[in-house]
């Protein structure tokens, strides 16, 4: 695992770290809208994919690939829904 990017990040994604078992799960698309505190891991009004993690969506967060390449919890609030037609959602998806 690398570690966080930022150092306000530090223990909190240690902690909140994606569980690569589920690394085939389904993949789900969100736009940054809150980046404060995670400037180095996240863009604002950047698309991310997102991992499906119940567990996590429960206690308000997403797991969401940033910067890194590497998947970490991140507040739900911080993120909006991308709804993209199909076929820009496929060409999103490619190019992650």
């Amino acid at each position: 695992m690398s570690s966080p990017a930022t150092p306000s990040m530090g223990k909190q994604a240690r902690l909140f770290r994606g569980d690569t078992s589920m690394a085939k799960a389904a993949k789900r698309l969100f736009i940054c809208l809150d980046n404060a505190g995670y400037e180095v891991s996240l863009e604002r009004l950047k698309i991310y994919v997102a991992l499906t993690d119940v567990k996590a969506e429960r206690t308000g967060y997403l797991r969401i690939i940033d910067e890194s390449g590497e998947d970490y919890f991140y507040p739900r609030q911080r993120f909006v829904a991308a709804d993209l037609p199909v076929s820009t959602r496929r060409a999103v998806l490619r190019a992650a």
